[in-house]
């Protein structure tokens, strides 16, 4: 009987502890959402090549994928700085004049050439794009970036690069 009332003491106290952890991660989960949907509508985020760009909320969702993808073992400003590039290129007049365009672009991001954009992004992903649309650019404008360690692309490796910026295991820059 003792032991019979032990067990049931310890299994409520496990349902217990799983109820608030459930609703922990229930509540984060809610607010990044709130967060996203509260900031994500259409929003005029800059004036760039003499009209406006407009953000929606699939270039956010577009831009967290390819942020997760991209650099989910990087530290934070790492993932804001992905974010900011693709937000740099979309002002550049070297680029699409879109986010969706830009993120599509032959070549531009390994991840979508290997397949490996079809992620659920993380909180830190959709907080880093948010940072980036309100001007958080640790970059200095970058528009390429890529991981020495790694990269394979002979171009990324043997172009000129100005303004270089280490960011955990990539480099940011423009080209000279």
């Amino acid at each position: 009987m003792k032991k019979l009332l032990v067990n049931m003491i310890v299994i409520l106290t496990m349902l217990t502890c799983s109820f608030y952890d459930a609703n922990a991660i229930e509540k984060n989960d809610s607010e990044i959402k709130n967060l996203y949907r509260e900031e994500s509508q259409v929003v005029t985020v800059f004036n760039a090549k003499g009209k406006d760009i407009y953000i929606t909320n699939d270039d956010i969702h577009l831009m967290a994928q390819i942020v997760y993808a991209e650099s989910c073992a990087e530290p934070y400003e790492g993932k804001v700085a992905v974010a900011s590039v693709i937000l740099n290129r979309v002002k550049d007049k070297a680029f699409p004049d879109n986010v969706e365009d830009v993120i599509k672009q032959k070549a531009a991001f390994s991840c979508v050439k290997d397949g490996k954009i079809n992620v659920k992004p993380d909180e830190y992903s959709f907080r880093a794009v948010m940072d980036a649309l309100r001007g958080k650019d640790p970059t200095g404008n970058a528009v390429f970036f890529y991981n020495p360690k790694i990269a394979t692309c002979s171009w990324m490796k043997n172009i000129a690069k100005k303004n270089n910026k280490k960011i955990g295991n990539h480099v940011f820059f423009v080209v000279n």
